[in-house]
């Protein structure tokens, strides 16, 4: 199974168990790390660990196993390892709190230099520089069970 496969395989499985603000990320040329990233949230902490269960069997039954899981028994993040393919399921707290998709997104803007415009030997302007927000802290939402 190719990663392109497999990371299509665990957005899936994600989507079966309604996970919301599903992206793949290709990371092939930013990182060696892995190929995809795979990242989705749920609502809470239960709906996290279904999202991941679901992944887990919908990858087993194609005869893949994770290599590594975190976070599982929290809740909040879980990150799976498929060497090729990294997941992680979040709460929606946690997933804007470390928001991944915009530092992944920032890796490819910082690793392309600019191109002069109409033939001039002149080096664009630079960009302003935004200041940095600091994101809101992660949500510790907790579901009781009797």
């Amino acid at each position: 199974m190719t990663p392109l496969q497999l990371s299509r395989l665990i957005a899936n499985a994600a989507a079966e168990k309604k996970a919301r603000g599903i992206v793949r990320l290709d990371i092939r040329q930013k990182s060696s790390i892995a190929d995809y990233f795979v990242i989705c949230e749920g609502d809470t902490d239960r709906q996290v660990r279904a999202i991941t269960d679901s992944i887990v069997e919908a990858c087993q039954a194609k005869g893949v196993r994770p290599l590594r899981t975190a976070g599982y028994n929290d809740g909040s993040w879980v990150v799976l390892d498929y060497a090729s393919v990294i997941v992680h399921v979040f709460l929606p707290g946690e997933r804007s709190y470390y928001d991944l998709e915009s530092l992944w997104k920032a890796q490819a803007k910082a690793g392309r230099e600019p191109a002069a415009t109409n033939g001039s030997k002149k080096a664009p302007a630079k960009e302003r520089a935004r200041p940095p927000t600091k994101p809101s802290p992660p949500s510790r939402r907790r579901v009781r069970t009797a």
